[in-house]
């Protein structure tokens, strides 16, 4: 987990905050490198999902998380 901030002075380049639906409180991250999934629930503080996930999230989180995006959320099932 880490701010932007932090991400830019490592040379990520950081782009287009998209939702997947509307309606969704999770927004994902466009980045230049590959393999990384990043997300966010503020576009202020960017989790890494393999790394952060389901650890360094709140329960509400992760609860909010695991709804909208059901495929992570059985991938790591056995992470929990």
């Amino acid at each position: 987990m880490k701010t932007i901030e932090e991400l830019k002075k490592q040379g990520y380049k950081l782009s287009n905050f998209y939702k997947e639906q509307d309606s969704d409180k999770v927004y994902w991250i466009a980045s230049d490198h590959i393999g990384e999934h990043m997300f966010s629930f503020d576009k202020k503080i960017i989790y890494n999902l393999f790394a952060d996930y389901p650890n360094n999230l709140t329960e509400e989180q992760v609860e909010i998380f695991d709804k909208e995006n059901p495929y992570w959320a059985n991938f790591f099932g056995s992470k929990k």
